[in-house]
Order: structure tokens, then sequence, then C-alpha cells
């Protein structure tokens, strides 16, 4: 093999970094967004496992996912809307200082001699509605920072920025709460929150779109109706809503891992990350891959296998394993799946369509914890697990026949796409700057 094939052997494996050495805005965003994401990893297991502490039922813990989804749901389109109209890193800064004033109230209802299980429900709402506001104006800010020819890069560095987070994260929250305990954990969240917040007083003002409307009812039915008429994006949504509620057992993970002899439950959390860990570390290859409709329904299928693997597992080595197969899967599914929609979403519609997706990315999670903890109290644990990644699977392969323009989508076409919308919105700002 020459130097030169090694070199691009190299490039095809391992992750595109340009969008670091090239933005200083885009690296401070990812620094403060690393860190906070950290944080926010730790509550992430921290607070279900303080659920479970305090009331034995897994049950309790899939309620979790219906007091978050009701906040979400409404605070999304809201966020959207804004982050369509008014400067987008603001909206991160509000979301940013709410959701440490709430990990402020974790940690003092955590030192309580009997800590509150009321407080944990609207906690857990509140931080849902928060990140209502503050994914899409993520979402809609982060291609600003970069050149549309880095867009996919930016995909798998967030990818990457999640995946260390939800692997090492999980991986101390289990020990910091056990031996140190939940406050400890939640303190450690609001000084990740704070760090973020220097770097984003950092950045930047990014100016809003020129053809930005104002927030009102108005203009959310608007990102709905774009949404509804373009397919690779309704494909995009609707099967990461069916993977994710049916095959989201993450509401049984503490009651499971008693059922391995008290393991870890950071563990169950970690696994899926790692997974989707090393998908990220070598996805130099989903650049050469076109059809991206195609790769987000094998990938969701892969995801409903994995997780049958997981309940009819009858050792911790093989559960992790099926977990980090599970979230190999899911990593592939997200990455394309966001490259979709940084290559095709015009720039004034970026808001709404951003709140869409988190709508369609967390709702599976949401209720297929409510689900799964639902069905675990009638059938048991390992049903639960096994029936919904049958469902996954079955799912999956209805909405890829039903949804033949998903599966036809060619990243070359969005990526046409997305240069001419660049190119209409640098001749926009020159025509502006023109004397009258």
């Amino acid at each position: 093999m020459t130097d030169q094939q090694k070199q691009n052997l190299f490039r095809a494996l391992t992750i595109n970094l340009e969008p670091l050495r090239n933005s200083r805005d885009y690296r401070l965003l990812f620094a403060g967004q690393f860190i906070s994401s950290f944080g926010s990893a730790i509550s992430f297991v921290v607070l279900p496992w303080q659920m479970y502490q305090l009331t034995h039922s897994s049950f309790a813990v899939g309620v979790v996912g219906i007091v978050e989804f009701v906040p979400m749901f409404l605070a999304a389109f809201v966020g959207g809307a804004l982050a369509d109209y008014i400067d987008r890193r603001l909206l991160i800064f509000l979301a940013e200082s709410g959701l440490a004033i709430c990990c402020v109230i974790l940690v003092a209802n955590s030192l309580l001699p009997h800590p509150q299980v009321w407080v944990l429900f609207l906690i857990s709402g509140l931080f849902s509605a928060l990140n209502g506001i503050h994914r899409p104006a993520m979402e809609a800010l982060t291609p600003r920072l970069v050149s549309p020819e880095d867009l996919h890069a930016i995909s798998a560095l967030g990818a990457i920025r999640h995946n260390f987070s939800q692997i090492i994260g999980p991986a101390v929250a289990g020990v910091i709460a056990a031996s140190l305990g939940a406050a400890v954990a939640f303190a450690i969240d609001t000084g990740t929150y704070l760090i973020s917040i220097v770097t984003l007083l950092l950045i930047r003002s990014v100016p809003v779109p020129a053809e930005a409307e104002r927030p009102g009812w108005q203009s959310v039915k608007e990102g709905i109706t774009y949404a509804r008429k373009r397919q690779e994006l309704l494909g995009t949504y609707l099967i990461d809503i069916n993977a994710m509620f049916f095959g989201m057992p993450m509401a049984l993970f503490p009651a499971l891992a008693e059922s391995y002899g008290g393991a870890s439950v950071g563990l169950f959390y970690a696994m899926p990350a790692a997974g989707s860990l090393v998908v990220t570390l070598t996805s130099g290859w989903t650049s050469r891959v076109r059809k991206h409709g195609l790769a987000i329904s094998i990938a969701a299928i892969v995801w409903g296998i994995a997780i049958i693997g997981f309940g009819l597992a009858n050792n911790l080595a093989l559960a992790l394993f099926f977990l980090s197969l599970a979230g190999a899967a899911d990593m592939v599914s997200g990455l394309f799946r966001s490259t979709i929609w940084n290559q095709t979403i015009p720039d004034h519609l970026r808001g709404r369509m951003a709140s869409i997706e988190m709508i369609s990315y967390l709702t599976g999670p949401y209720l297929g914890n409510a689900e799964a903890g639902l069905v675990a109290s009638i059938f048991g644990l390992r049903t639960s697990v096994v029936s919904g990644g049958m469902l996954c699977v079955i799912g999956s392969g209805i909405l890829a026949m039903l949804l033949p323009a998903f599966i036809r989508y060619d990243s070359e076409d969005g990526m046409a796409r997305k240069l001419e919308e660049e190119a209409d919105r640098q001749k926009y700002i020159r025509d502006q700057q023109k004397p009258s």
C-alpha cells in the first residue's frame, strides 16, 4: 500500500477535526458543551437512581418520562420559534442558567433527611422544559459557526462530545452517588453549567436570519407544514420515534442492575455510549455513504435486534455487549439524521425544525421509558425488553416501505441544495450592504 493510499484510508476511518481548527467560536461552543454534557450525564443517571432508591419502583422511574414529555413537547415549539427570531446564543445562556438553578434545588433536596420524591418529579419537568428552549437554539446556532463544507464533520464532533460524556458521566455517577451521595453529583452538574455559561459569553453574537419571522402560532405552523412536505425529514423523525418508543429500556436499568447481582447501574447507561463512541471515532467512512435514509432504516433495525439480544442475555458481559451494539447502531442513525437536517433545512427554519427534531428524538425515550416500566410491572423485566425490541424491528420495516422518498434520499442532492442556499444568503447580505 502506498503512502497516499494509507493517508486516504486514515482519513476514511478517522473523525474530521476541521471545524475545530477553522472556527474559534465553534471551538468555544464545543468546549463548553463538552463540559456541561458531562455534568448532565451524571444527573441523567443519578436522578432516576435516587427515584428508585426512594420508591423501589421501576414504574415510578418510568413515570418520570411522562412528567418530562409534556413540558418538553410544549417548550420545544416555543424554543424553536424563538430560535428563529432572536439571538440564539442568548437563548442558550438563559436556558443553561435555569438548568444550573434546577441543579442547586436538587442539591438542597438531596441534603434533606428525607429527600422528597415530588421535588424529583418537579425538577425533571423543569429540566425538560428548559431543554426544550436549549436544544433548538443550539441546533440552529451550530451550523452558523462553520462553513457548509464542514457540516458533515460537526455531526460527528457533536456525537463524540455526547458519547464521551455518556460514557464517563454514567461510569462515575453511580460511584459518586453511592459513595458521596446524590447531592455531590448534582453539585458537580451545577459547576459544569457555570463553566459552559462562561464559554457562551466569549462567543461572538450571530445575527438572526434575514427572513426571521415573529414567534407565534403561524410561524410554528409554517415549520410543521414544511416538515410534513419533506418525506426525507419525516423519515428521520418517525424512524427514531419508533425505535426509541419500543426499544428504549432505560427505565428498567436500576432494576436490571440488581437482577445481575447488584452490578453498577452506571454500566448499563455507559455501554450504549461506548458503542456510539467506536462508531464516531471511525466515522470517516460515513462521508462515502450517499443513501442516508436507507442507512438510517438499517441502523434502526439493528438497534431493535440488539435490544432483543440484551433482553435474552443470560450473563452481564453479554448484556453489556448487546447494549454497546445498540449504541453503535443508534449512532450510525444519528450521524446520518443530523447530516440530512444540516444539509437540507433553510437557516430561517432551523430553530423550528430543531424543535420538531427534538420532539421526535425525545418522545420515544420519554414515553418509551413509561411503556417499558408499565409492561415490566405486568409481564416482567425480560418480556418488556424483548417485546420492545421486536416491535422496533417490525415498525422500522413498515416505515421504510411507507416512505420511499426517504429511502431514496441522496446526500449529493442535499449538499447541492445547501450550497445553493448559502450562495443566496451571501447575495442577500451583499445586496443589503449596497448603498441606496
